[in-house]
């Protein structure tokens, strides 16, 4: 019986060391002050693993831009209509308390200092999310942060105006310290070369309409992914250590949604915690998260001490 051919793996695989050498003297123009002002609360990243890890990433992105650019330009061209900016779309992926946010601010500083000077605007899909009155009414505060809390036609709609240039595209605004959506505040998103959108659930493709009606997903408007990923044990590690640090910070905010974790005592914050990573976090992460990470462009793997050990980049 013939052998079948090895199907060849969808993804080129690099250590650390091996995708630090794609860097090819890329020139780091952040400083170590600036990272420590870019990283988040419990993420150890340094200048040394921002020089390894995103440098490599910033180069390989302009060779995307340029690609899409000069597609856009034939397109153009072939169909005789005025050329019109439209921009790139990053888009920043993973579970809860990996680091997205950090990734994403990185990225967009280091993108922004590019020769051409870029305007590179930063948007999280927080701002996305159903108001909490929303959510308590269809019974789903203990599911924030599931497909089903988000807005997800509104984030769809947002996307197709950046895409097809509209000038100037409105995003809702989401406070953490309240923990909802704020009535009445929005920030504008005015023609951005780059646009980065940071979320739990921006890869997710959706349910299809019985209808047969048709439908687009947030990530047809993408045009490169990164998913950051990690053992399910280092990130209930890592949400369990976010949590204990924000309950000795802003939950002692008298109007912080959260204040009355930093009035418990340290056992009971820790119960509540690890509750609340058992029910909600856990099970979004396995069975709308991590079934994700697939339709990514790029996966970053992180080890148990936060940093990046391993990068998977697609095959095209």
């Amino acid at each position: 019986m013939a052998r079948r051919a090895a199907v060849p793996a969808p993804y080129h695989r690099f250590t650390k060391a091996q995708w630090s050498k794609l860097r090819d003297g890329e020139l780091m123009t952040l400083t170590a002050e600036d990272i420590k002002r870019l990283r988040t609360l419990s993420d150890p990243i340094s200048l040394k693993e921002a020089e390894e890890i995103y440098l490599p990433l910033t180069r390989l992105l302009s060779y995307y831009v340029e690609a899409v650019q000069g597609l856009h330009n034939v397109s153009t061209r072939f169909l005789n209509t005025p050329d019109q900016k439209v921009p790139f779309i990053i888009g920043v992926a993973g579970s809860v308390a990996v680091g997205k946010s950090t990734t994403a601010r990185i990225l967009q500083a280091l993108l922004q200092r590019w020769p051409s000077s870029p305007k590179v605007d930063l948007v999280t899909t927080d701002g996305f999310l159903h108001p909490n009155a929303v959510l308590t009414e269809r019974g789903l505060m203990e599911r924030k942060g599931f497909p089903e809390s988000y807005d997800r036609t509104r984030f769809v709609a947002f996307l197709a105006d950046i895409k097809s240039g509209k000038p100037r595209v409105q995003v809702p605004v989401y406070s953490h310290l309240v923990y909802d959506v704020v009535p009445g505040e929005e920030v504008t998103i005015e023609r951005p070369d780059i646009l980065i959108v940071e979320g739990l659930n921006i890869l997710q493709p959706g349910e299809l309409p019985r209808t047969g009606k048709p439908i687009v997903f947030a990530s047809d408007f993408i045009d490169f992914s990164v998913y950051i990923d990690a053992d399910e044990a280092d990130l209930r590690d890592w949400f369990m250590e976010r949590f204990f640090r924000l309950r000795e910070t802003a939950f002692r905010d008298p109007t912080s949604f959260f204040r009355r974790f930093s009035e418990m005592s340290k056992d009971e914050a820790g119960t509540f915690g690890q509750k609340v990573w058992e029910t909600i976090n856990l099970p979004n992460l396995l069975d709308n998260v991590v079934p994700t990470r697939g339709r990514a462009d790029l996966i970053l793997k992180k080890g148990k001490s936060h940093l990046i050990e391993e990068v998977q980049l697609r095959r095209v």
